[in-house]
């Protein structure tokens, strides 16, 4: 497997498969260090234009996505594309909906849907998953075989 972001870089969640997935806020000042190669962006607007690959789902902030269909297709994308690529995962404080896709995604990778939430809380961000709802929508979420 390549190696597509330094393990332990800030953010930078790892996946029991060894898949690399830097979680970040859009807010904050953008990262030292190479840029990604895909971005998922989870916002309820459209984002900036950037110079890499990026996909935008319809996600307003302390809610879930608009569109189910659309978001696990997303997921599935970023956690595919992580095998090979830098892929982030970005809203406006890389909490709530940033934690919420990140447990999806450890999902596809493996991680028990009722497992998921505490582990990108020890592994990316205490802070990450902030609603009921959003927790719920990790331990409802059905990945691998869906």
């Amino acid at each position: 497997m390549a190696q597509t972001w330094q393990p332990g870089a800030p953010g930078v969640l790892s996946l029991p498969s060894g898949r690399l997935i830097r979680g970040r806020g859009l807010l904050a000042p953008f990262p030292v260090g190479p840029k990604p190669e895909f971005g998922l962006y989870l916002l309820g607007s459209p984002p900036r234009q950037t110079v890499w690959e990026s996909r935008w789902v319809r996600w307003r902030d302390l809610h879930l996505p608009a569109d189910d269909a659309d978001a696990l297709d997303a997921f599935r994308e970023a956690w595919r594309r992580a095998a090979t690529e830098r892929v982030e995962v970005a809203c406006w404080a890389g909490r709530g909906r940033t934690g919420t896709a990140l447990a999806c995604i450890a999902v596809l990778d493996g991680v028990p849907p009722a497992d998921a939430v505490a582990f990108v809380r020890r592994n990316y961000r205490r802070s990450a998953v902030e609603t009921p709802w959003q927790r719920r929508y990790v331990t409802r979420f059905r990945g691998p075989e869906s």
